[in-house]
């Protein structure tokens, strides 16, 4: 949905009425296909009970990245190669090695030697794309904006990048903050947000630099533009992927809390009534002064045949219970422990790890 306002103001704000229709229809097609369709499957493979809980896991982030790559890799495809990977070259490539491609390719790809029936638009699809890279303006332009920017002469405009980045982003932001709304979704929040954050420098480092600042092993013939449609196309991957686990993970520490208190409350039930107990037999033993007969009404002695409960046998009785409360409690405050945790530590390595990605691309 956020590409669908920022493809509108794209296409039909900047570029005088022309149609970005397709566009929009794949963002927004995009957006409902993974809050209606991933979303509910995820939430299936999630469901407690189904499998174990590291199983259920490690299956829900393949089928989501999977998902991702197959959706993603469908999309690529039909937007077809880029000048770079058209010629074979890459985008440290110098103007002669893309002069020496073009002519090999040209050989090829010429009318009169190419049998195909598209051999006219294949010819013509290599001359456009050695005519962009040789021009160093129509070069930068490409690297930044992709074929729409050449075709629509844009040209690199502080204030108009700040109000479309402005827009996307703002717009997303509003929908993960209103997609993550309630307790089990706290986690899942602060990750998205993390994530779009880190996406959010990203775009800026890549769209200020004079050059691409990756390192030219990576994406070696990819551009900017592309980079920058990469992390767009795959975010709804990630924000539902963060909403599916979030919400799987999540840890009531209210609930856990009262558990322990009841707990508590149990065990303290325990000891007073045992207490109270040994008061009782205390003072009985004091009463009858320790003897263990009574005086009939003839007055002969008669020995007690009714056992009597010792105050040794009532604490001994207190320390059985004891031990079980004591072992409830234990169990109830090693989970609590456990489980908050691991959800503060997965948002802190998460945290680290983008921090790294964002110190590495800006030195």
């Amino acid at each position: 949905l956020p590409a669908l306002f920022t493809h509108y103001y794209k296409h039909t704000i900047m570029s005088d009425g022309q149609s970005g229709a397709s566009d929009d229809l794949s963002g927004l097609t995009g957006f409902f296909f993974y809050v209606f369709i991933v979303h509910p499957c995820t939430a299936w493979i999630l469901r407690p009970g189904r499998f174990p809980r590291k199983k259920s896991i490690i299956y829900a982030i393949a089928f989501l990245a999977g998902l991702a790559a197959i959706k993603t890799g469908i999309e690529m495809k039909a937007k077809g190669p880029n000048h770079y990977q058209l010629l074979g070259v890459t985008r440290d490539s110098n103007p002669l090695e893309i002069k020496r491609a073009y002519k090999k390719l040209s050989l090829q790809l010429h009318p009169d030697k190419n049998p195909a029936p598209d051999a006219v638009e294949q010819f013509d699809r290599v001359k456009q794309a050695y005519d962009t890279l040789m021009d160093m303006e129509l070069h930068e332009v490409y690297n930044k904006f992709g074929k729409e920017g050449v075709d629509s002469n844009k040209r690199y405009n502080e204030n108009q990048f700040l109000l479309e980045t402005g827009i996307f982003y703002v717009t997303w932001g509003m929908m993960v903050f209103m997609l993550t709304l309630g307790k089990k979704s706290g986690d899942a929040r602060n990750w998205t947000f993390t994530g779009l954050v880190v996406m959010l420098v990203l775009e800026i480092t890549l769209m200020t630099s004079q050059t691409n600042p990756l390192p030219t092993w990576l994406f070696p013939t990819s551009t900017e533009h592309d980079v920058v449609w990469l992390m767009h196309s795959l975010f709804p991957a990630f924000m539902n992927g963060c909403r599916s686990l979030g919400a799987y993970l999540y840890v009531d520490l209210e609930a856990q809390t009262r558990m322990l208190l009841l707990a508590l409350q149990e065990q303290g039930k325990d000891i007073l009534l045992v207490l109270r107990d040994v008061q009782i037999s205390v003072s009985n033993i004091q009463t009858t002064g320790g003897g263990g007969s009574r005086v009939a009404a003839s007055g002969e002695s008669v020995h007690a045949s009714v056992p009597r409960a010792t105050a040794t046998g009532k604490l001994k009785e207190m320390q059985g219970r004891l031990q079980i409360s004591n072992a409830n409690v234990a169990q109830a405050v090693s989970q609590l422990k456990s489980d908050s945790g691991k959800s503060s530590n997965m948002g802190f390595y998460l945290m680290i790890l983008g921090y790294i990605v964002i110190a590495y691309l800006f030195n």
